[in-house]
């Protein structure tokens, strides 16, 4: 086991916030003195079947611990899952159903072993100690918080203010979790910016119960493919570990330089002495971005893939891209079939202001849909990937989706 200052500069890696560091350096060094890992929980309420980049952030700090000799507990919130977390939403959730719950669960599994060592890992299900509370300890665990304070939390101010429904049930979700906390008697929790409210007050539950108190340690939402919103499916910005290696790796030469040192600080195994060194090269011109990016792409396919899938997905993309003259660097966007109407696509991925102006554009000429030109004005879009030219420089890929 590394000695506790060395293991802290590793943990602060791409790290927001500590909470409180000074704590976490004392724990480090009692388990240091004594031998005995510490234990680090995150939480993951199985919502949606697949994992994207954005969720192994969270998964690749959680590896971090663990080859720091470390214990790590994956908790899956199938309990808490059925309710659906509250935190940034102006509505009330539709609750899953537990067969939907189990069901994501059961692909979450499968997914982040693609990650974490699975013999280092202990995976827990909340429903082990929420599903049979009986009515007193609802009640108990109700008043170890109280209403001001959750009306704090800026979601649920906003809601409040508005005049918008807050379920008594949404009021609950934090106070389960930090619940979480007190059954496992966690060291630290793990968890994105948008969870400090629910990650504190499991230090406050902590804290009445006479158990010591978590460290919290935030991580960022990695931001999509477009650098500025947070990675989602919803908004069609992510790269799922699961898609075709070529997926992946196309889509990572997309992002810009500056978003490749993000991807590169938050998602590689790149030490932090070869990570300065990376940024030292790009800044005098020693280390150009573009290789960069490369090394970048096929570790990550090498990890949720293979070396061979990373190589010939390198091949496959240099193949496309440098033999039809095309761009290193594309927008990525995603579409539904049902709105594929080329003129509209056009309008929605910004290479146009309308649709007017798209249809005039097709009829001069200055439309090429996959390497050749449109004439037809009322042209959709199958279901797969595209590459759409507007005039000679502006170059745009349209995933097309069922």
């Amino acid at each position: 086991m590394l000695k506790p200052e060395k293991q802290l500069e590793i943990i602060k890696r791409g790290v927001v916030e500590i909470i409180v560091e000074d704590e976490l350096l004392r724990k480090l060094e009692k388990s240091f003195k004594e031998k005995r890992p510490l234990k680090i929980k995150a939480g993951f309420d199985p919502t949606a079947p697949d994992i994207h980049l954005g969720h192994t952030v969270l998964l690749e700090k959680m590896r971090q611990f663990q080859e720091l000799g470390h214990e790590v507990i994956f908790l899956i919130g199938d309990f808490t899952g059925t309710i659906g977390d509250p935190t940034g939403r102006s509505e009330t959730r539709v609750p899953l159903t537990k067969e939907d719950v189990l069901r994501n669960a059961e692909t979450y599994k499968k997914q982040v072993f693609k990650i974490l060592d699975p013999e280092k890992t202990k995976v827990r299900f909340n429903s082990e100690w929420l599903a049979n509370m009986n009515a007193m300890e609802l009640i108990k665990l109700g008043a170890m918080q109280t209403v001001a304070r959750m009306l704090e939390r800026e979601d649920f101010k906003k809601r409040f203010k508005a005049q918008q429904d807050i379920t008594i049930l949404e009021f609950y979700y934090p106070l389960f979790q930090a619940y979480d906390s007190v059954y496992l008697r966690t060291d630290v929790e793990l968890g994105g910016t948008d969870q400090k409210f629910n990650m504190l007050m499991g230090r406050t539950m902590q804290r009445k119960m006479d158990i010591e108190e978590q460290v919290i340690i935030l991580m960022p939402l990695l931001e999509g493919l477009d650098g500025i919103n947070k990675m989602s499916k919803s908004l069609g910005n992510y790269i799922g570990i699961t898609e075709p290696p070529d997926e992946i790796y196309g889509k990572l030469m997309s992002i810009s330089d500056e978003l490749m040192l993000r991807y590169y600080e938050l998602l590689s195994h790149t030490s932090l002495e070869e990570l300065n060194l990376l940024k030292v090269g790009i800044q005098t011109g020693r280390v150009h971005p573009k290789m960069a990016k490369e090394n970048l792409a096929i570790e990550v396919v090498e990890r949720y893939w293979s070396k061979d899938e990373a190589i010939k997905a390198k091949e496959k993309f240099d193949l496309i891209f440098k033999q039809k003259g095309l761009p290193d660097k594309i927008p990525i966007y995603s579409m539904k079939e049902s709105k594929n109407w080329l003129p509209q696509i056009m309008k929605d991925i910004g290479s146009v202001k309308s649709t007017s102006e798209a249809i005039r554009l097709i009829r001069q000429g200055g439309v090429k849909l996959d390497g050749s030109f449109v004439k037809d004005t009322s042209t959709t879009l199958l279901q797969g990937e595209h590459i759409i030219q507007v005039g000679k420089r502006r170059f745009f890929k349209v995933k097309v989706d069922a």
